[in-house]
């Protein structure tokens, strides 16, 4: 297997590999340039994010700015909508449904490294080369969820459809469908209900 295969798969990979090296280049060089456009340059914007996230459905926005380590990795479905500050390390594949929104500073981060200094720091090949060990797993955010603002989600999560999570939240495990879940580590509070239609709010109209 190559390097890159090796991550995909999940397995202990050598993060100094010149494949991955220029991959990631390659993205950060485009997220760059996406980042410097204005938000109604959108014939830029789309060119950009077509090259930087190939996968992906109609009717996305993000508002930037991005970073993204790779971005072929990640898949996005149609009407995603994301605010300031989105950062995505795919490492290994990041898996957002339709209609998900996310706000400001959101992190979704694949990779894990060693819990040992011995295993996690660089080392030197014979030739002089560097050997950095990692390894990472996909995240998987399901159609109709909202992530809140300043959420970090971890690599192995799963979040289920319609689920929200909190502003600050740091997701370290697998989220059930329709809830609404908060905290670090962020825990399930309730199930979202028909008692939360915001047509019986009736003080906001």
């Amino acid at each position: 297997m190559t390097e890159k295969e090796k991550m995909i798969a999940g397995k202990i990979y050598n993060a100094d590999d010149e494949e991955l090296k220029s991959l990631r280049t390659k993205a950060h060089k485009l997220c760059k340039k996406y980042n410097d456009t204005f938000e109604d340059e959108f014939i830029k914007r789309k060119n950009i994010l077509d090259e930087l996230l190939p996968n992906k459905g109609e009717g996305i926005y993000i508002q930037g700015p991005i970073y993204l380590d790779y971005g072929i990795f990640t898949s996005v479905g149609k009407n995603f909508y994301a605010n300031f500050n989105l950062t995505i390390l795919d490492c290994c594949p990041v898996t957002i449904g339709n209609n998900v929104l996310i706000g400001p500073n959101v992190s979704i981060v694949t990779p894990i490294h060693p819990l040992m200094y011995q295993d996690r720091n660089s080392k030197a090949k014979d030739d002089g080369t560097k050997l950095s060990n990692e390894y990472a797993k996909p995240i998987i955010i399901k159609d109709n969820c909202w992530i809140a603002g300043n959420v970090t989600i971890i690599g192995g999560v799963t979040i289920g459809e319609g689920c929200v999570i909190g502003a600050g939240s740091v997701v370290t495990k697998d989220i059930p469908s329709n809830t609404l879940s908060v905290g670090n580590p962020c825990q399930v509070l309730r199930e979202i209900t028909d008692n939360d239609a915001i047509e019986l709010k009736k003080h906001l109209f």
